[in-house]
């Protein structure tokens, strides 16, 4: 019965993941980003992952900047960044540097950044930087990137695994205890696997209670 419900619990669970895959590839495919990049001396509307550094593209009221671009021709441009900064008004770019210099890139007043939108006007830039290559991008790798493990992280490794040994000596205990006292080692084994697997939520508490009390001091 328990590998049963093992067995019908992963099942259940792979089916609704691939459900919920096919449902997100579905909806993915609805959407399409496009830019309008100039070509060969036309303009022609292409998905922004067929742009390529060095691409002049075309930028209105309500398009979003399809990587990071250098603005050649700006007029009254305003672009709304707050997914970089958390500005909540649009900031002006221009196609000659106005900014002082300083080391954060984010305040170039001639550059904008994929991830950010134009809010008015319209301009002509020159691609810089696509995908990963972005600052968006290397913010996004940064933020996925593996946590280190801090102090806190392995005491409570340390507490899981002592628990973890507690559960695998007292099973075998608790079968061989009940086994020599009754003598059926079949209901012995199936009563030591079910205080195993009894242990884990009431061990779950006291969890809980070390790492509250463990962040309280932190």
């Amino acid at each position: 019965m328990m590998v049963l419900m093992i067995l019908l619990g992963v099942g259940l669970k792979l089916f609704q993941e691939a459900r919920a895959d096919g449902a997100a590839a579905k909806l993915k495919a609805m959407i399409s980003v496009t830019a309008t990049v100039v070509r060969e001396g036309k303009p022609r509307e292409i998905a922004v992952a067929q742009l390529v550094p060095g691409d002049v593209v075309k930028l209105a009221a309500g398009d979003m900047i399809p990587g990071d671009v250098r603005m050649v021709v700006a007029k009254d441009l305003f672009v709304t960044q707050g997914s970089l900064t958390g500005e909540s008004f649009p900031v002006e770019k221009f196609e000659i540097e106005t900014g002082k210099r300083s080391g954060s890139p984010i305040e170039l007043k001639s550059v904008a950044f994929f991830g950010t939108s134009v809010e008015s006007g319209s301009a002509m830039a020159v691609v810089v930087a696509t995908g990963k290559s972005t600052l968006l991008g290397g913010m996004a790798q940064s933020i996925a990137a593996q946590p280190t493990r801090t102090a806190f992280d392995e005491g409570i490794l340390r507490f899981t695994w002592l628990m973890l040994r507690f559960i695998l000596v007292m099973a075998p205990l608790v079968f061989v205890i009940n086994g020599l006292t009754k003598g059926n080692w079949v209901e012995a084994f199936f009563f030591a696997m079910a205080v195993a697997v009894g242990l884990t939520p009431e061990m779950l508490p006291m969890i809980v209670t070390v790492c509250l009390s463990k962040a309280r001091w932190r």
